[in-house]
């Protein structure tokens, strides 16, 4: 089937990419869903203390970074991308339905961690599968499925987050689980039109020995560095999920009128929201900085990025919003309009100048690093997030503050040192297989 061919496009693309994005969407909003939702559950259904709560959330969201690394690893090696997103999104929608039963919270967790560990590295690169090196509408295909990843974020909280408010924990654990297996049911019955999976011949695989070379030295000790700060920076960022839920609960005055309350997980919405209104308007200045020569260095992007993180929290810190003396919603959302802002900045930049720095043939390695950074802040996230219960909330957001501060600090004068380097870097360092 010829992908050029008027009849089978869809919206001027390949119709499989409708079915990856709208598969990626059901699972992002099951997994943002129940996200959304797992602090305020075991503090409020399980009577968790908010230090266990932590530890858990911190655990949990660490290993759905690290468990992609030995999944995709599965995927290329033996059982290919259809399978693996099959029984990777199985096992997610079971995991999701086991969290109606108060007794199962650990088995659930873990299946939806194992399930993602399949799912999350395999759908992606079905994408850039559906066309040719050459044409034109490849590009553009990732910015159309990234819309997938954050429409899903969106809904989550919006519909997960207020059945489980309003009916119950367990109903909106059931919701992002009907989220999952919606996506499996768009992508089984769409698979007529995604690319069948390359035999296992000619699935080329370099031995590791080989990244080891003393010309790529440099740039691994380089990336080496940046994560190191990566793991610093996310035991601040991820509190988004953790603290700051706890914050939303109890130091924030979520009242509109006498007969409406803003749900707390209808704030998470924001930060996805915010991704679609931000994300064109930095691209284009990006594009006309890059076209005059003025566009700034990935590094200074990225400190750039931990310094705006790092005044959000500092507004939270000089709001204080304590039980007895909350502050009001419009607050909350600017935090989250700041905090959303030096994202940007930083984690898809980020994981930009890792692709683009990878050796040929280690594309997928050096992600699986990029991913492994995330694994180690956010299980710092969760122990730094036990000290909540010991500290007034001005003292902890302050405390996070000056993480993200320290960060951009460093980030600069790493750049600065690594800016020769990055000058002489060539651009085919990527293999244009990954």
């Amino acid at each position: 089937m010829s992908l050029q061919a008027p009849r089978t496009a869809w919206f001027g693309q390949p119709p499989g990419l409708t079915i990856l994005f709208l598969t990626e969407m059901w699972e992002k909003f099951s997994y943002y869903g129940m996200r959304a939702l797992l602090v305020y559950y075991m503090t409020k259904q399980l009577l968790f203390s908010q230090e266990q709560a932590s530890l858990v959330y911190g655990l949990y969201t660490a290993l759905a970074y690290l468990s992609p690394v030995f999944g995709g690893m599965l995927a290329d090696r033996w059982l290919g991308k259809r399978r693996a997103v099959i029984l990777g999104g199985a096992i997610m929608a079971f995991g999701h339905f086991l969290m109606a039963f108060d007794a199962l919270l650990y088995p659930a967790l873990l299946a939806i961690i194992l399930g993602n560990g399949l799912f999350l590295p395999t759908l992606p690169g079905q994408v850039g599968d559906l066309y040719t090196r050459d044409d034109p509408r490849r590009g553009s295909a990732f910015n159309v499925y990234y819309v997938g990843i954050n429409l899903g974020a969106f809904l989550a909280p919006l519909v997960c987050g207020t059945l489980g408010e309003v009916y119950g924990w367990h109903v909106g654990f059931s919701a992002a689980g009907i989220g999952m297996l919606l996506g499996l049911v768009i992508y089984i019955t769409g698979r007529r039109h995604l690319p069948p999976d390359p035999p296992r011949s000619e699935r080329a695989t370099l031995p590791f020995s080989a990244l080891w070379q003393p010309a790529y030295r440099p740039l691994l000790q380089l990336m080496t560095m940046i994560a190191g700060l990566i793991v610093i920076f996310r035991l601040a960022y991820e509190q988004i999920g953790n603290t700051i839920a706890i914050w939303l609960d109890t130091g924030v005055d979520r009242v509109l009128t006498a007969d409406f309350t803003l749900p707390m997980t209808w704030f998470f919405s924001l930060n996805p929201l915010l991704v679609f209104l931000i994300t064109p308007l930095l691209v284009r200045r990006w594009t006309r900085q890059a076209r005059d020569g003025s566009e700034p260095a990935a590094l200074t992007k990225m400190a750039i990025g931990a310094a705006v993180v790092g005044l959000s929290f500092a507004l939270v810190a000089v709001l204080g919003g304590e039980p007895s003396a909350k502050v009001g919603w419009l607050w909350a959302a600017l935090f989250f309009a700041i905090f959303t802002f030096g994202e940007l900045f930083i984690l898809p930049v980020g994981l930009g100048l890792f692709a683009r720095l990878a050796p040929v043939g280690f594309g997928a390695t050096i992600i699986a690093f990029w991913f492994l950074a995330s694994f180690g802040g956010n299980l710092l996230a969760g122990a730094v997030g036990t000290l909540w219960s010991t500290l007034s909330s001005t003292v902890f957001f302050a405390l996070m503050a000056g993480t993200c501060m320290f960060v951009a600090v460093l980030l600069l004068r790493l750049e600065r040192r690594a800016r020769p380097l990055l000058a002489n870097t060539a651009a085919p360092t990527q293999s244009p297989a990954d």
